[in-house]
């Protein structure tokens, strides 16, 4: 067994937690994991200058799984240097966010959604990472079962320019709506609590202005795109299952996911309309396998 498959396969078993299985490791690896990574190598080879991946997809699609394997092969088999991180590490702190829902709406008390992350922060750090002259720095990390960002000591730290950049986070990528799309709520929550759309449209505006200039940095973006939407609730709640077996305690129940999602429902239908802008889109099967890769 090569040193790749070899890492591959102890990667994937570390990932096991109850009701997560992982089928034809080998086939999956061999039909889309690599022909993704020489795609993006021989790119990186041809603009010979750092490649910023933007990685995205619906909650529980396997965005975070995909980011460390693609890392992985980067690393064993093209010898780059490859760092990964998600948006989520750049989620406002409790504090910031209480501060928000108090003055502009309730909803953005839960962490998610455009707005909700510390946008000016993630600039900087992606523009420093680019610096042709590289200091070494830090990137954040948020402690999902605190919902607060952790201590400076644990940050990832960053030490050299890295060749790859793999930006992982589910709505990496997206593009606003039209004003006129925002009228119609999409579920009961954008009914009943964001009534005059002022939650909603302030998500839109932070997505078409601040998002917008952190997005423009990428050079190329992954899309992994889900069957519909409703498998955003089964696959986010075996995401949970995994999280709480990790973390040794309960964290979210499905009444709560469900109303979780509904904060991203808006935004993650948009990307699945959008996918065909998207690179390279990963179709995912109901079984939570690739089924097919469409490169544009």
């Amino acid at each position: 067994m090569s040193d790749l498959k070899k890492k591959y396969l102890d990667f994937l078993k570390k990932q096991n937690a109850p009701g997560i299985l992982f089928h034809d490791k080998i086939n999956q690896l061999n039909d889309f994991y690599l022909p993704v990574c020489k795609k993006l190598y021989l790119q990186h080879k041809s603009m010979n200058k750092q490649l910023l991946i933007g990685l995205s997809g619906g909650q529980g699609s396997g965005k975070s799984t995909l980011a460390q394997i693609l890392k992985l092969i980067f690393t064993t088999k093209y010898k780059l240097k490859v760092i990964c991180f998600s948006i989520d590490d750049f989620y406002k702190t409790l504090r910031e966010r209480k501060k928000m829902s108090e003055l502009i709406h309730p909803l953005f008390l839960t962490r998610g959604v455009p707005g909700t992350h510390d946008s000016k922060m993630l600039y900087n750090a992606i523009k420093k990472l680019k610096k042709k002259k590289f200091n070494k720095m830090k990137i954040p990390k948020f402690d999902k079962s605190r919902d607060d960002r952790t201590k400076k000591n644990i940050w990832q730290t960053i030490k050299s320019k890295p060749d790859l950049i793999i930006f992982e986070g589910w709505c990496v990528g997206a593009k606003s709506q039209q004003k006129k799309d925002l009228i119609k709520p999409v579920n009961t929550l954008e009914k009943k609590e964001d009534k005059n759309l002022i939650w909603r449209t302030m998500v839109n505006d932070e997505l078409k202005f601040n998002y917008q200039k952190i997005f423009k940095f990428l050079d190329c973006k992954i899309f992994l795109k889900v069957p519909s939407f409703k498998y955003v609730l089964k696959w986010r709640m075996l995401q949970e299952k995994k999280l709480s077996f990790e973390l040794k305690k309960k964290l979210m129940d499905k009444h709560q996911i469900k109303k979780f999602i509904m904060l991203y429902e808006r935004i993650t239908k948009q990307m699945i309309t959008d996918y065909k802008n998207n690179d390279i889109t990963l179709n995912i099967n109901k079984q939570h396998k690739i089924k097919s890769i469409k490169f544009r």
